[in-house]
């Protein structure tokens, strides 16, 4: 099992967590504003992240 591709994987998903909940609490006006921006910043970090290591990550066989 490839450690780069299980790391974006995990913050990819981690990333789409945090997209929702930004999207959830925008919504429903549930949170404060400076705390869905810096939850959506940080997810678009996150899941951006992700997908490249999970694309730039070539699979190799044993």
């Amino acid at each position: 099992m490839n450690l780069k591709r299980t790391f974006g994987t995990i913050l990819t998903i981690l990333g789409i967590v945090g997209l929702i909940y930004t999207g959830v609490g925008i919504i429903q006006k549930s949170a404060e504003m400076t705390t869905l921006v810096v939850v959506g910043v940080i997810a678009i970090m996150f899941f951006f992240t992700g997908i490249g290591l999970v694309r730039n990550t070539a699979d190799k066989a044993v």
